[in-house]
């Protein structure tokens, strides 16, 4: 939204980002920013707050009078308490490979089953399950200093990659997890502080970063607030 308001400015309209991560906030420079040190995906701050939310709204139309460039932030800081899900992995085969690699084969089967039952699934942006596991290869590469250029991402595309990855974890969790899963973001805790392939995503971001890449083929390899 922060690009997309230098968008509707150069056509004549005022514009108020609210925005979550201010570091994006800061280097993509809209006019007028109100930032909110909210989770991402609630740029309101509080579901079912409307006195909150009226607040937020309120403090971002004030900045319609400021000629900008301005950012402002919320007075109010929201931690995200999701907790992740309890989701047991299965025992990882036997073999060579690295934690992350078994563990990726570890859940098949229970992706497998998920998949049967729905009949459906995100994987596939640029690649399948089978290809998750040389996926998480490339990663590691990266991660230990294997330039992302020549790493081989699957379709030369960082964040697909690690979109696909991610998915198969989540849905294979919705099977393994102790119970109905109703919070999204319990997945993503579990998929980034408890799988070895959550580690090899940030990890390999992290190098990517350090190597220099452009911030969007980095960036988001893994929610912001990673």
């Amino acid at each position: 939204m922060c690009v997309l308001a230098h968008v509707l400015e150069a056509g004549g309209l005022a514009t108020v980002a609210l925005a979550s991560m201010l570091p994006v906030a800061q280097t993509v420079a809209p006019p007028r920013v109100l930032h909110g040190e909210f989770p991402l995906g609630r740029p309101l701050g509080k579901p079912g707050d409307a006195e909150f939310q009226h607040d937020v709204i309120t403090r971002a139309f004030a900045l319609l009078d400021a000629p900008g460039p301005v950012i402002e932030s919320h007075p109010v800081t929201i931690e995200d308490t999701s907790e992740a899900v309890a989701c047991a992995l299965p025992p990882a085969f036997d073999g060579d490979a690295s934690p992350a690699v078994l563990e990726a084969k570890g859940i098949r089967k229970a992706y497998d089953r998920i998949l049967e039952r729905r009949g459906v699934t995100s994987v596939g942006r640029v690649m399948t399950a089978d290809d998750v596991p040389a996926a998480l290869e490339v990663l590691e590469a990266i991660a230990a200093g294997t330039s992302f250029k020549e790493a081989g991402l699957p379709g030369k595309n960082s964040i697909a990659t690690c979109h696909d990855i991610r998915t198969y974890y989540e849905e294979a969790a919705v099977e393994l997890a102790d119970g109905p899963v109703a919070d999204g973001r319990a997945i993503e805790s579990w998929f980034f502080e408890q799988t070895e392939a959550g580690k090899v995503v940030l990890a390999a971001r992290q190098a990517m970063s350090d190597q220099g890449a452009p911030m969007p083929f980095w960036f988001y390899m893994a929610p912001g607030h990673r």
